[in-house]
């Protein structure tokens, strides 16, 4: 009866999320979402995997796209992504657990107010590229990353990523880069 309830129940939702949202494609699953703010904002390809507890949030006022998420994107539980104008996570992109990415952050700059009083700014558009890795508790602010990247757990990036690049650290520094003439990763 169990397995007859979760079955219903994901039928269910994958019908809820076809109305609300700008797209969702065929075999996509949002495990239970702890938020999804302005859906019609929010674009998902076919068969991606959004995992427990994550918060999506689409804020562009110009009634746009501003979060895309492409096809065979894996993305794991707690996931934060906040899109104000533009974020692009690519096809077969895996997140782990605990990743924040977003284009915009939150104004300080009046101490007479609280932050959460003030406005929020853009930061930068952000793409993440076809095939890119982004390990636990990444921190993407404002920043781009390339294709076929591998970010390290707990990095935070706030400069662009390019192509083939392993990076790590708080902020994030490339440390490898994929040689194509070698066939290797070479250490910067």
């Amino acid at each position: 009866m169990i397995k007859f309830n979760n079955i219903i129940g994901h039928i269910t939702r994958i019908l809820y999320y076809q109305f609300i949202m700008a797209n969702i494609g065929y075999g996509t699953l949002i495990i239970k979402p702890l938020k999804i703010d302005n859906p019609k904002l929010i674009s998902i390809g076919s068969k991606t995997y959004i995992g427990n507890q994550s918060w999506l949030m689409g804020v562009n006022s110009n009634g746009h796209i501003s979060l895309k998420i492409g096809d065979r994107v894996q993305i794991g539980h707690f996931a934060h992504i906040v899109a104000m104008e533009n974020v692009d996570i690519e096809n077969e992109v895996l997140l782990a657990d605990k990743v924040f990415i977003s284009d915009c952050t939150h104004n300080y700059e009046n101490i007479s107010k609280p932050v959460l009083g003030q406005s929020v700014r853009l930061l930068k558009h952000v793409i993440i590229g076809e095939g890119t890795w982004l390990g636990e508790n990444v921190c993407v602010c404002g920043a781009s990353i390339g294709k076929h990247c591998v970010i390290g757990a707990n990095s935070v990036v706030t400069q662009d990523i390019p192509d083939y690049s392993v990076a790590v650290g708080s902020p994030a520094k490339v440390i490898k880069k994929y040689d194509f003439k070698k066939s290797e990763w070479i250490k910067c």
